[in-house]
């Protein structure tokens, strides 16, 4: 009797795994048919989320058709707390936070296989900081930065050809505080990005009220810190502001800063690196929200948006003035809850919201006039979604 049931346990998990192969490969078969089938409307959608909830398991990568919304599951890559994401300038590597606490805050690096839509870890290095929450490779991909909330510093790496990364080389700790006593008793660096131009290195700093920004080393041998330390430049954003994401207008002429806990826009003049306050805006009407999140402009240059979280969730619309870059509030997108990230289409057709509590991707048309948004309710399903990535197919 044993030797039955033995043997018929033996049966059932050869035909199992027999079944789990059939599974993956008609998985993948099905992939490389909608990759195949791709038109030239068609992107590369990366999706970072938490991981800490059951649901969601690392990065998911799906097939966007960016004229219509319609959106095709393709693969996921396991990963823990994959909040930010970052595509190398040649499309080939994808590098990731691991959000995590003392001793697991890691920067991966992913090998990106576009023809089967498919990411494979390559590598990971701790960033020597708790809690990144931000992270971007310099225009060469030959450097990734990671800005860390809860270490209040930045942490910078090399690449090497393969995409791998080296240990972490600089580490750079900031000082100082601000008014708000629950959220800036310590510097908490919440993004890093280069100028467009790569001369320049810009990082906000939530917990003092500064952008910091440092001179960029083009060329860099191995073990070379890829900025200068020296060359720290600081610039003051309103007290309490606290910011946490800025972009750069696609002119070049104009440098916008979202303040998570003031809830406004900083507007600045931007002039080789070089930063001129000229107008501070709400971009919305609910004082003390403090969840402000993220901030982008329309590629044309000629719309702006910022996402609110925790009161009056939802995206504030402005119109740019081509004239002098300032701001003009033209309307106010609802979303669904806690849009922390969001996202818009290389083409400026549609506009896509991460809401992390609803547990979906919103995606909204951009009519090209006014700047206002309107849902195609072409929802994306999937669980803690917090950062939104493009790449060509």
């Amino acid at each position: 009797m044993k030797l039955k049931i033995t043997f018929l346990l033996a049966f059932a998990l050869v035909v199992s795994a027999c079944t789990n192969k059939k599974t993956q490969k008609e998985d993948m078969d099905t992939t490389n048919k909608k990759i195949a089938a791709a038109t030239p409307n068609d992107m590369f959608l990366l999706v970072g989320t938490y991981t800490s909830d059951e649901g969601s398991k690392g990065i998911y990568v799906y097939k966007l058709d960016t004229e219509t919304g319609q959106a095709d599951s393709l693969s996921m890559a396991e990963a823990v707390n994959p909040s930010y994401l970052a595509v190398s300038p040649n499309e080939e590597f994808v590098y990731s936070v691991s959000e995590s606490g003392e001793g697991n805050s890691t920067a991966s690096a992913f090998a990106f296989d576009k023809k089967r839509g498919v990411l494979k870890l390559l590598n990971s290095s701790n960033t020597k900081g708790t809690g990144p929450c931000y992270i971007e490779t310099d225009n060469a991909g030959k450097t990734v930065v990671t800005a860390n909330y809860g270490g209040g510093n930045i942490s910078l790496f090399q690449t090497k050809d393969d995409g791998t990364l080296f240990p972490v080389n600089l580490v750079i700790d900031f000082e100082g505080s601000g008014p708000d006593k629950d959220r800036q008793n310590n510097p908490h660096l919440h993004s890093v990005r280069f100028s467009p131009d790569g001369r320049f290195l810009f990082a906000a700093d939530l917990g003092t009220d500064k952008i910091y920004r440092f001179d960029a080393i083009g060329s860099v041998f191995e073990g070379q810190p890829p900025v200068s330390q020296g060359s720290l430049k600081e610039f003051s954003t309103p007290a309490g502001a606290g910011p946490r994401h800025f972009d750069f207008h696609p002119g070049g002429k104009y440098f916008y800063v979202l303040g998570e806990l003031s809830g406004d826009v900083i507007v600045y003049d931007y002039d080789e690196g070089d930063l001129k306050e000229k107008q501070v805006i709400a971009t919305d009407s609910v004082e003390g929200s403090r969840g402000s999140a993220d901030i982008h402009a329309s590629p044309d240059g000629r719309f702006l948006y910022a996402s609110n979280r925790l009161k009056d969730d939802g995206v504030a619309i402005f119109s740019i003035n081509p004239d002098d870059g300032t701001l003009t509030k033209v309307g106010y997108q609802p979303t669904g809850k806690h849009p922390r990230n969001f996202v818009i289409t290389p083409n400026g057709k549609l506009l896509l919201v991460a809401s992390r509590d609803d547990n979906k991707i919103q995606v909204f048309s951009i009519d090209n006039q006014t700047g206002l948004l309107t849902d195609l309710h072409q929802d994306i399903s999937i669980s803690k979604p917090v950062c939104l990535k493009f790449a060509s197919m």
